[in-house]
């Protein structure tokens, strides 16, 4: 064993490199022996705060996904922001007039697709629009009838924007023609979620942020190969 103190003075040059990670090297007399060395080392994520304390890595992100009957495209979505959400982003859905089902079509794609399906059901925008309700960052609309309807007003004053897709439940034709029509949609609806889901949330400012999720709105859709 050593019989003398450590001498860590040597990587007192390297302290520009420890705090570019968030790591504070302290100094301090060693009382028993009278030499200075490094005996403290802080670990320090910098991390951004809200004005309510909450850190910015540590936010929750609520998204209402609207359409009229809410039984095929705002199902689709609410359930894929909850599996590229991570967590983070929470998916919900609803409709201004439900039809109180939801389409066959669209469980059976998401189950063949892996996406989770518990929970989904056609349900009115009301049960979202009492005081108490969940309060909602961004609600969006996917169709151009909830689009044009006069919406509730929503607890929290969230974000809106309208990234409208054709109806996949109003094609007529084959069951094989159907069931293209709604991954037509999916296709549609994960490539503008994912696409919403890169944006630097946490620290653009809010015109440039509205102006982006508009932008997704607009994003051409894609065509999927039969």
């Amino acid at each position: 064993a050593a019989s003398g103190p450590v001498d860590l003075s040597a990587y007192h040059h390297r302290g520009s490199i420890f705090r570019s990670v968030g790591i504070s090297l302290h100094t301090a007399r060693l009382r028993t022996t009278g030499y200075r060395g490094f005996v403290a080392i802080q670990i320090a994520v910098s991390v951004h705060r809200r004005t309510n304390g909450e850190t910015m890595n540590s936010r929750r992100y609520n998204v209402l996904f609207l359409c009229t009957g809410n039984s095929a495209r705002s199902i689709l979505a609410e359930s894929i922001m909850n599996k590229w959400g991570n967590g983070q982003f929470h998916g919900f859905s609803a409709g201004s007039h439900p039809n109180g089902k939801v389409n066959p079509l669209a469980l059976e794609l998401l189950k063949q697709l892996d996406f989770l399906t518990e929970g989904l059901r056609s349900k009115s925008w009301d049960e979202f629009a009492a005081p108490k309700a969940i309060h909602f960052d961004f609600v969006i609309t996917v169709c151009d009838n909830a689009a044009g309807e006069a919406c509730p007003h929503w607890p929290g004053q969230p974000m809106t924007a309208h990234w409208g897709i054709p109806d996949p439940a109003a094609v007529e034709g084959t069951e094989v023609e159907k069931k293209f029509a709604f991954r037509q949609a999916f296709k549609a609806m994960e490539t503008r979620i994912k696409l919403f889901l890169s944006l630097p949330i946490a620290s653009i400012d809010k015109m440039r942020l509205q102006e982006r999720m508009n932008a997704i709105g607009k994003t051409p859709l894609e065509v999927v190969p039969k």
